[in-house]
């Protein structure tokens, strides 16, 4: 049964289970929390796992208006209040990336580690550091037919052949329509901060094999923030979360290392 909680102008929904700190997860562009499911289990007996819906997403309920990435880090912001916490462990993947990039700049005292997964540094844009970005967006436009040929860019095709349903998750995608258009809008916004401003300690994840964000994109961010340590997870492509849910939970828990607990 999902839960909602008031955060500003927004009736957010989320799941929140487990014991211990508190960690806080955040989603990809056109998914929801439920891209989560199957590495909430992972992290439950070390932390306290908060998912949610951003703003035009899922089942989070907000008005009708274009949003920023700005917007969406306050949303986050007063998210973490609304829960009870001033600091949290954030993770996120993809532009979920983004959006914790944004309250890492904009709220550093509110996040205490930070995990980022799969993602591109701000404040650049997408499209000037993924040489497929134009690609990418035909096949998105051209759902549901090129559904399969989508998931081979999420996923590697040997996964793809154990998980064949995958290969037809796109398809099931909505129909384009004015929530998602204001998504697509949001996801285009950046901030005039760059990553190299982040002050929490943080950790950055790339999948060997990601097609939508190349590797080498997401590591070399690493470089840029103080301090940060850096994973190039094998064989994995875009969505670690649900490909590898354990390996990327072991990577988690031993960055963060809540009460000393190893993986």
């Amino acid at each position: 049964m999902t839960d909602f909680v008031q955060a500003g102008e927004l009736r957010v929904a989320f799941d929140r289970e487990g014991q211990g700190p508190a960690l806080v997860l955040m989603h990809g562009a056109e998914a929801s929390r439920q891209m989560f499911a199957a590495l909430v289990p992972h992290l439950t007996k070390h932390f306290t796992v908060i998912s949610y819906d951003q703003r035009d997403c899922g089942d989070t309920q907000g008005p009708e208006r274009a949003a920023t990435l700005t917007d969406l880090a306050n949303d986050a912001h007063q998210f973490i209040r609304a829960q009870g916490f001033k600091r949290t462990h954030v993770f996120g993947s993809s532009f979920g990336g983004r959006v914790a990039q944004a309250l890492a700049l904009l709220y550093p005292r509110s996040i205490d580690r930070l995990v980022l997964a799969s993602t591109w540094p701000l404040p650049r844009p997408y499209e000037e550091l993924c040489p497929d970005a134009r690609r990418l967006a035909e096949l998105r436009h051209g759902l549901p037919g090129t559904a399969q040929e989508l998931a081979t860019w999420f996923f590697p095709e040997d996964f793809l052949r154990q998980r064949s349903e995958l290969r037809r998750v796109f398809a099931n995608a909505r129909p384009e329509s004015a929530r998602s258009a204001r998504r697509a809008a949001t996801v285009a916004t950046t901030l005039e901060n760059g990553v190299a401003d982040i002050v929490a300690p943080t950790l950055v994840l790339a999948g060997e094999l990601d097609r939508v964000v190349p590797p080498t994109v997401t590591l070399a961010m690493a470089g840029r923030i103080r301090g940060a340590d850096a994973v190039l997870l094998p064989a994995i492509g875009h969505v670690a979360a649900m490909q590898a849910p354990e390996v990327l939970a072991h990577h988690i828990v031993r960055f963060l290392n809540p009460a000393g607990v190893k993986a």
